[in-house]
């Protein structure tokens, strides 16, 4: 089940929302933990074992890094158990398949390639019960001796299956007593829409630009950098829609949620970017990685070192592919090479080249991130670089029939909506408001009964 469905829509949430409601405060982590499972088991039941055994082995550490808080070794011991046990489970899903096929190529070995189907949302949640021992561990979070409480963080379904990774230590105190009032509901609902019509309105209205891009067989230099234009604003208004829906349901059940993203495509840096995308991802990677590693306190090679473990990491994150590792090492060399040398020069050069800069370096990106058929990558940089007739009639007909969505999607990456918003005043609000909300509702609704195109890129992550 997936946020932008009639289903989710029309039954589940409004049951789910009357239901909680209507529970009394003692009782709604359960009725959460409840509702959450059946969420995740709707397409999935077998997989609800997964997260009972996640959700059993990480409380019982925490139980025991509490336990050991005295003897630092046993404690250490309970945190590296639990991270080897979350790592082990993402790493038998994940990449078990990936790493035996290419060791059965390299060595001619026969190791068993089970195929599996990934479970929904598993990097997410492995991410967000690693966090919670760690923080025990490090005293920045209580530990949780109610299992029903800590189920209800590990299975919470705002953002179980897509983000953004909330990290126990910011909703410790939320489990336990959580602000719920009228405003705040209201808030959600407001915030929930507009990532549902990012979603539905603009994700899905722009990404069948990009599949008939990457399934041309007559590829163009226009018709390259066309389909990557279209997937740039495809995964950012579905992701970021998934995110601000996933925060709007936390508002509605007393919950405040990190922010994921901050207008990335108005940044003038690849390190600017990284800063304004999917920021919990790279939030948890900071603090419970970069840091540990020594970050940049230590001598130069070790902090070479550190980003690239961090980066390369990050691209296996967020899949099993040679293409994803190729991305992580991609925006290493960036990173290392624009806090090394390149941001200096970077600086002197009008903003609105650093800010091509950017985008250039960015759009390549999401073709090594989305074409993970490695022949077919090369073919895709090599149109992009001339490798290819400089455009076609069919490139000139689909700019045309799609150039009123890419200037919107364009304009609604910006924060230029938001500030004309914010100067509209209380009075204008109070108006608009309910209007704007409704409209939205209604006009996602109609699309998605009338539509049939409505994918979600990070189920596969």
């Amino acid at each position: 089940m997936v946020f932008s469905s009639l289903p989710f829509l029309f039954f589940y949430l409004p049951v789910v929302l009357l239901i909680y409601k209507l529970t009394p405060l003692k009782l709604r982590n359960l009725f959460l933990l409840l509702a959450s499972l059946f969420f995740y088991g709707w397409g999935e039941p077998v997989y609800i074992l997964i997260m009972f055994l996640s959700t059993a082995v990480d409380y019982t550490h925490g139980m025991l890094v509490e336990r050991w808080r005295s003897d630092d070794r046993k404690a250490r011991l309970a945190v590296a158990s639990s991270v080897f046990f979350n790592l082990a489970i993402l790493v038998f899903f994940k990449y078990w398949d990936f790493i035996a096929g290419n060791v059965n190529s390299l060595t001619g070995l026969n190791l068993p390639i089970f195929g599996i189907p990934l479970p929904i949302g598993i990097s997410f949640y492995t991410f967000q019960t690693m966090s919670y021992t760690i923080d025990v561990y490090r005293q920045s979070a209580p530990v949780q001796r109610n299992v029903i409480t800590f189920g209800a963080y590990v299975t919470l379904f705002p953002q179980l299956i897509a983000g953004p990774i909330i990290q126990y230590k910011t909703v410790a105190e939320q489990l336990v007593s959580r602000t719920e009032n009228l405003e705040k509901f209201v808030s959600g609902v407001r915030r929930f829409t507009v990532g549902l019509a990012k979603k539905v309105l603009l994700a899905n209205a722009i990404g069948e630009l990009w599949d008939q891009a990457l399934a041309s067989q007559s590829l163009t230099v226009a018709g390259a950098w066309l389909g990557l234009a279209a997937y740039a604003f495809q995964i950012y208004f579905d992701f970021s829609g998934y995110s601000d829906m996933a925060i709007g349901l936390g508002r509605m059940l007393g919950f405040e949620f990190i922010e994921n993203f901050n207008y990335p495509y108005i940044s003038r840096s690849v390190v600017d970017f990284w800063k304004r995308w999917h920021i919990s991802l790279t939030t948890w990677f900071r603090e419970y990685l970069y840091f540990p590693l020594g970050g940049n306190r230590v001598p130069r090679w070790k902090w070479v070192r550190n980003i690239l473990i961090v980066w390369l990491l990050t691209g296996l994150w967020h899949g099993a592919g040679w293409n994803f590792l190729l991305w992580g090492l991609y925006y290493a060399l960036f990173m290392l090479a624009e806090r090394l040398f390149l941001g200096k020069w970077l600086e002197k050069l009008p903003r609105a080249l650093q800010h091509v800069y950017a985008l250039f370096v960015v759009l390549i990106g999401w073709a090594l991130f989305a074409v993970e058929d490695m022949g077919r990558l090369g073919a895709y940089l090599s149109a992009c670089f001339g490798g290819a007739p400089l455009a076609s009639a069919a490139d000139g007909y689909y700019l045309m029939s799609y150039l009123p969505m890419l200037l919107i999607l364009a304009v609604a990456a910006t924060p230029l909506g938001k500030r004309l918003w914010d100067r509209a005043g209380e009075r204008a609000h109070g108006v608009l408001l309910p209007v704007l909300t409704l409209a939205g509702l209604v006009l996602c609704t109609a699309s998605l009964v009338d539509a049939s195109y409505n994918p979600f890129l990070y189920f596969r992550f």
